[in-house]
């Protein structure tokens, strides 16, 4: 019974079940290619990516191998970066040839974007004579650019037309996009002016003008401007696709809400990634050897900054000496600001990435996490000082536990909100190196606010 009913939880979850993976690691090992097809085949494209990357490198190069015929261009535009290419390294070129076909040009260039310039030039020969261009026309685009997250195929009618003018021209279309939301209305000269829904097509009688019907929803993106803009732009406005023009406003592409949200995805991963300081392409499926390389340089910056923290505490040598229990004590301090600056530079990070923290709106953003530090400061004080006193029959002691709390924590708030601020001004990326600033000003601190009230008061 009990097995029963885990097999309906993880039925109920989301993703590929484990069995499903182990059973796949089996057809694998007996090399069992007709099991393995039909294990696979049943899943989402999204599943058989995922069933890629959980696996080892050797499984997944024997499984490449044995199902290389599974691999379609939908699989190929679902799989992580961390391992596509050496996914694509292992397919058959007639493989790939057929894959990338299949593709709207902005997942095509969302491959070739990770590969080496021999793969790429592999990739783009499978393609048609106008797929490639318009896959070259992207590439063009400065990196991390809308120009370089747009699809090209794009659907679009002239303002001046009905909307049984425009149902008739969809109709009689030999190609079209595979998924579309808007009809993009455009002038003589190929420049946006508007875009009208399919619901609103479809609902709308044929004799009405698509000018009468667009949406007031409608806007522009520059093909040059970054992706991570066009990410705020979408959420922003709730938009659910948005035309892309060149310098002289004509329509060149079009970008559609799930790139968007991928991208908003993506700046969330870097973010949480970067404040742990373990890079921002850290991957399950890395090796030892690139995480450890990832690692190691904020390691060794981490080891720097903790010196000081040595060399502050060295400074009170002779008052430890005298008073042992402060050694016991100061890393409560110095731990405590730590979690408290971590909180208050985990919102000031969110906050700037999503543009709700702005010079405007700082300064009262500042006075909030310097109150919120202060009674945080005078709760754990309270806690502290009693803890002290109790333990160690000190009031003194007590008094000094919970004058460097609350010194520490008012520290920690304000660092915590200050330090993205500064390197945001700056132009750095606030979540690239607030954490090690903010942990090192929180321990410095906090090893001097204590020992040298101690030295004041207790020798």
């Amino acid at each position: 019974m009990q097995a029963e009913t885990g097999d309906m939880r993880e039925e109920e979850r989301s993703g590929v079940p484990d069995r499903v993976v182990t059973s796949v690691l089996e057809a694998v090992d007996e090399r069992d290619e007709a099991r393995l097809s039909d294990l696979l085949e049943p899943l989402h494209a999204a599943d058989i990516a995922d069933v890629l990357e959980q696996i080892g490198p050797a499984e997944r190069r024997e499984l490449l191998t044995l199902w290389s015929a599974g691999i379609d261009g939908e699989i190929l535009s679902e799989i992580s970066d961390s391992i596509r290419e050496e996914v694509i390294e292992h397919l058959p070129p007639e493989v790939i040839a057929e894959a990338v076909r299949e593709l709207d040009t902005d997942d095509v260039v969302d491959i070739l974007e990770d590969l080496e310039e021999q793969q790429q030039e592999a990739i783009l020969g499978a393609l048609d004579r106008a797929d490639r261009v318009a896959v070259e026309q992207a590439m063009a685009y400065p990196e991390y650019s809308a120009g370089r997250l747009m699809q090209r195929e794009v659907v679009v009618a002239p303002i001046h037309w009905t909307v049984g003018e425009t149902i008739d021209f969809l109709r009689r279309s030999e190609e079209l996009p595979d998924q579309f939301y808007h009809v993009i209305l455009v002038d003589p000269r190929m420049k946006p002016q508007g875009y009208v829904t399919l619901g609103r097509l479809l609902s709308s009688r044929r004799e009405v003008r698509l000018a009468d019907i667009e949406e007031e929803s409608f806007r522009t993106i520059r093909a040059t401007i970054e992706e991570s803009e066009v990410a705020y732009i979408f959420n922003q406005y709730h938009l659910i696709s948005c035309p892309v023009v060149d310098e002289n406003d004509r329509l060149v592409g079009i970008i559609t809400i799930d790139d968007a949200m991928n991208v908003l995805d993506e700046e969330h991963e870097e973010d949480i990634l970067r404040l742990a300081g373990v890079g921002d392409e850290s991957s399950l499926s890395d090796g030892p050897v690139a995480t450890a390389r990832q690692r190691l340089p904020w390691l060794v910056a981490n080891l720097f900054t903790a010196s000081l923290s040595a060399l502050v505490i060295s400074g009170f040598e002779a008052t430890i000496a005298q008073l042992v229990t402060l050694a016991a004590l100061m890393p409560i301090v110095a731990s405590t600001g730590g979690i408290a600056g971590t909180q208050s530079l985990a919102v000031a990070v969110r906050a700037l990435a999503t543009r709700n923290l702005t010079s405007a709106n700082a300064p009262r953003v500042v006075r909030r996490e310097l109150m919120a530090g202060l009674l945080n400061g005078l709760g754990l004080a309270l806690i502290l000082g009693l803890a002290g006193f109790v333990i160690f029959g000190d009031p003194l002691l007590g008094a000094v536990l919970g004058m460097a709390m609350i010194c520490n924590q008012v520290v920690a708030a304000l660092g915590g909100v200050l330090v993205p601020l500064g390197l945001n001004r700056l132009g750095l990326d606030p979540a690239l190196a607030s954490g090690t600033f903010v942990t090192t000003l929180t321990d410095v601190m906090g090893f001097f606010v204590f020992l040298g009230l101690a030295t004041l008061v207790l020798t």
